[in-house]
């Protein structure tokens, strides 16, 4: 049984969440009102996931979610509304420690919640297999343990035969992850990064602002068909995929409608395989970090077979080994890192 404490001062969602679960057959549930009756219920309880709701009275669930991974550390999956604040809170919400969010429905509340009901399912069921941590201040703590090759500076990609893409994959505990990855980058790393981290459209945009404000490389949303660059990171828009198309004037990175072929969003893998019609493959790089599911897997170890490179994140610091796992157990992963080792190793490469 997963024992589930589910954290919101609606009577109704707490009703309807737990219809959802009770359903399943097994969760053990608990239900709190706002963070005070929440931290009591953790302690208590000792829940292996807690859903939590963002605004509440007494006590806010970012005020919550911060108590609850200084003094009884589990996984946390938010619950936000899609709103800016409600997107900046979740951002803050997942660099506190939260390991996934989900936005909350709109419209007719009932109808909503059913439809949403699988995807809340599967991500609390991969919450109760996360490793939780404190990812404030991960960024700072990488710069300082990350060792950058010695030799010649970085020289930036100029002639289009030595134009290439370092393709990445990320989903629940993607955003802190990234924020981990960029943050030591030098801002004249020779090659454009394109990132599908599966996430709504609503979070995505925050996430690039928020990476743009800690990393120096420059970070931007994808919204509409843009030139690849050098010391460029594309963060793929959310309840869309991310590709990678031809032009005159050499490869573009732009947004695609959502394929009922992939069932996460932006996919992963869709962006390898979108990349590979493009480049050969000795000039991409494929890096699959933590994140429930395989998306990416199959399609990086395509990647690795035709010649190009691949890193796994290492199960010891994903928050869930799901995709970067499928990728080592599929043979696909030239090199399986802890988090605070890519960033040198594609330095390595590159260099």
């Amino acid at each position: 049984m997963i024992k589930l404490l589910v954290v919101d001062d609606s009577a109704l969602m707490r009703r309807l969440l737990g219809q959802i679960f009770s359903a399943e057959g097994d969760f053990e549930l608990a239900f709190a009102r706002d963070g005070i009756e929440a931290l009591e219920a953790v302690s208590a309880f000792s829940p292996d996931v807690v859903t939590l709701d963002v605004q509440m009275p007494r006590m806010d669930g970012l005020t919550c979610l911060d108590r609850i991974m200084l003094e009884h550390p589990c996984p946390v999956v938010m619950l936000s509304s899609l709103t800016t604040a409600g997107a900046d809170a979740t951002l803050q919400a997942l660099e506190l420690g939260a390991v996934d969010a989900i936005a909350k429905p709109q419209g007719a509340l009932s109808l909503d919640m059913e439809e949403m009901a699988p995807l809340l399912v599967a991500k609390v069921r991969a919450a109760s297999q996360a490793r939780p941590r404190r990812s404030r201040r991960l960024a700072e703590r990488l710069r300082h343990r990350m060792t950058i090759p010695s030799g010649p500076p970085l020289r930036r990609a100029s002639a289009a035969t030595e134009a290439g893409i370092v393709l990445v994959g990320a989903s629940t505990g993607g955003p802190p992850a990234l924020d981990a990855l960029l943050a030591p980058l030098p801002a004249d790393f020779p090659w454009p990064i394109v990132v599908a981290q599966h996430m709504p459209s609503t979070f995505t945009g925050p996430l690039a602002r928020r990476l743009a404000r800690l990393a120096a490389l420059e970070v931007v949303e994808v919204t509409a068909p843009m030139p690849l660059r050098p010391g460029r990171v594309y963060i793929g828009r959310g309840d869309a995929d991310v590709i990678i198309g031809n032009r005159p004037a050499g490869p573009v990175v732009l947004s695609a409608p959502a394929s009922a072929a992939y069932r996460w969003h932006p996919s992963a893998d869709r962006l390898v395989e979108s990349a590979m019609a493009i480049l050969p493959p000795e000039r991409l790089i494929g890096v699959l970090m933590t994140g429930m599911g395989d998306d990416g897997a199959q399609t990086m170890t395509r990647l690795r077979e035709q010649g190009g490179r691949t890193i796994a994140e290492a199960e010891e610091t994903a928050i869930v080994w799901g995709m970067p796992g499928a990728l080592v157990r599929s043979g696909g992963a030239e090199a399986v890192l802890p988090l605070e080792e890519i960033g040198s190793r594609l330095l390595e490469w590159l260099a």
